[in-house]
């Protein structure tokens, strides 16, 4: 509520400058300052949040300019009536765009980076040869400005203004909710956001859609500012470069980093352009800002943001024990399906002519260790991408509490109920410790608010022995932290099955026999888990039954101590000398 507050003084502030007789030239340069503001800070929303990287915000920018132009130009339609439909127009555009291209896992990176580039001149073309502008430009000196000040130019100061602060305020509130979240998690790692529960495609989209109004608005403004509009003003490769390198400048991961940036350069172009030597001038700045930003990869924000997390960091956290019964994983659940949990019927996925599964079937029972073992290569990673919709089936049958899982996405299957670790951690690289727990919390089958998962996120760390680590980055813990720190993740969803994929794989003895003891307080509590392990003595101390994939297929299944004594799983498993 500070930093609400914060922007909403500044902006009543800045208000009041056109009734204390500052030049036009003031007007005019802050005007400026507002638009590039709104326009990085709107790029930010995409492609800094969720790191879309986007070369077309020119395209969503024009589509504002000239939603105004022709309107008020053309049709004589008011001023104001443009604002809302250029916002429209430049929405509907990006939504139209990512409605395709976010659903194509291949269009990302660079590839979406070209993509959005290549909209931009396709865009241009259209308007350039049709009717919306025909090739001289349209003019709009004569549109009527609402007079909310002394002069038409300092209206204009106005309207920049409040598209400013409204557009600081968006910024902000993304990135301090749920939503703002979910698309950092994409920007860490897509694949690991969708299976914790984050809706990636639903995200993307409204984050796209909401960064083209934000330009739209800024355009449709920008338009009777500069009076004249023409396509190759508009379309000009420089506005795209001008919004990502202020960005990146300021700082991508902090709402009011763009803004900092867009400050800095526009202000530094000014000075330069002033001055007697303006082409020597741009070039030093565009050294100056080439050096900054390989210095501060992260931004000037990013820079004493971190310097804050340091300092946080030394700070003990306090976080109070976990009571062991006071996390029943069931909390708030419906009625309890009758059946098992999981059932698994003719279960086939191949990969380029590699049959990895191979017709299998099995169930898991509600409430037990079910241990799933075999030699690398067998199935059994692929079995837990498969049930956590990571990969599509391309047979048989999944039912969980009796629903079918096939064709669903991986963040429907999170919000059943389901949850998973990895053979490998993978936890979001540019969270804390803190933040990467709460994130199942927000968005697996628990569904907390932002609020109540971080201080519920604080219980799982302190139950994991992380309690002091809650402040760090992932890349200052070692393995055995970062496997109980995806344990940690996994529980915060308050999974009634939990998959885990070798979470033994890389400790020491004292470690595995420590997981074994949380493992088995973890089945106390009520949840059903699905044990991947290689580590034999832990297999047979926590599984109350076992299951074997030999090259796909299911070979065995039964009580441990029968399973380990059939003389076709020791062969396979254990090789022929062990027989």
């Amino acid at each position: 509520m500070r930093v609400v507050l914060s922007i909403l003084a500044a902006g009543a502030a800045l208000a009041a400058l056109p009734w204390m007789g500052a030049s036009a030239f003031y007007e005019s340069f802050l005007y400026l300052l507002f638009h590039w503001t709104v326009l990085a800070l709107s790029w930010n929303i995409l492609s800094g949040y969720s790191g879309y990287f986007s070369f077309g915000h020119g395209a969503f920018f024009g589509a504002g300019v000239y939603g105004t132009a022709y309107l008020a130009g053309r049709m004589d339609w008011p001023f104001l009536a443009t604002l809302p439909v250029s916002m429209l127009i430049a929405a509907l555009l990006g939504t139209a765009l990512g409605a395709i291209v976010f659903r194509l896992k291949s269009v990302r990176g660079e590839v979406f980076a070209l993509l959005t580039l290549a909209i931009q001149f396709v865009l241009a073309t259209i308007i350039l040869n049709t009717r919306i502008d025909g090739g001289p430009g349209i003019y709009l000196i004569g549109v009527g400005i609402p007079l909310l000040a002394p002069s038409p130019a300092s209206s204009l100061y106005l309207f920049g203004l409040f598209a400013c602060v409204a557009t600081l305020l968006v910024a902000y509130g993304v990135q301090v909710s749920k939503f703002g979240a979910g698309l950092f998690a994409i920007h860490d790692d897509e694949d690991v956001a969708e299976v914790i529960g984050v809706p990636t495609y639903r995200l993307k989209l409204m984050a796209l859609g909401l960064s083209c109004a934000l330009a739209g608005l800024a355009g449709g403004i920008h338009a009777v500012f500069i009076s004249y509009v023409t396509v190759s003003e508009t379309f000009s490769i420089t506005v795209p470069l001008s919004v990502v390198l202020m960005s990146i400048l300021g700082g991508r991961r902090h709402w009011l980093g763009p803004a900092g940036g867009a400050v800095a350069i526009t202000s530094l172009l000014y000075v330069v352009a002033a001055g007697s030597y303006a082409e020597v001038g741009r070039g030093a700045v565009g050294l100056i800002l080439v050096v900054v930003i390989l210095l501060m990869p992260n931004g000037i924000v990013g820079v004493v943001e971190e310097r804050l997390q340091k300092r946080r960091r030394r700070q003990p956290t306090g976080a109070p024990a976990l009571p062991r019964d006071a996390e029943a994983s069931a909390e708030g659940r419906a009625t309890e399906h009758a059946g098992p949990l999981l059932a698994v019927s003719g279960l086939s996925k191949a990969f380029k002519g590699v049959q990895a599964l191979s017709d299998v079937t099995l169930e898991v029972r509600r409430g037990e260790i079910l241990g799933l073992i075999g030699p690398n290569g067998s199935g059994k990673s692929t079995f837990i991408n498969v049930v956590s919709g990571h990969y599509l089936a391309e047979s048989g049958e999944i039912l969980f509490e009796g629903r079918n899982l096939a064709g669903r996405k991986a963040h429907h299957i999170a919000h059943l109920g389901i949850a998973r670790t990895y053979q490998i951690p993978r936890p979001f690289g540019q969270m804390t410790v803190l933040e990467n727990v709460a994130m199942a919390g927000m968005f697996g089958g628990a569904g907390r608010s932002r609020g109540d998962a971080l201080s519920d996120a604080r219980r799982h760390l302190a139950a994991a022995d992380l309690g002091d680590k809650a402040a760090s980055l992932p890349d200052e813990l070692n393995l055995h932290q970062r496997k109980f720190l995806e344990l940690a993740r996994a529980l915060a969803a308050k999974p009634k099955l939990l998959l885990l994929d070798e979470v033994l794989s890389g400790l020491t003895p004292a470690e595995i026999s420590e997981a074994i003891a949380m493992i088995r307080r973890i089945r106390d509590q009520g949840t059903t888990i699905v044990f991947v392990e290689h580590v034999m003595r832990a297999v047979v101390a926590l599984a109350d039954r076992i299951v074997v994939l030999h090259y796909g297929k299911l070979i065995a299944a039964g009580p441990p101590a029968m399973v380990m004594e059939d003389p076709v799983v020791r062969t396979a498993y254990l090789g022929m000398a062990h027989a």
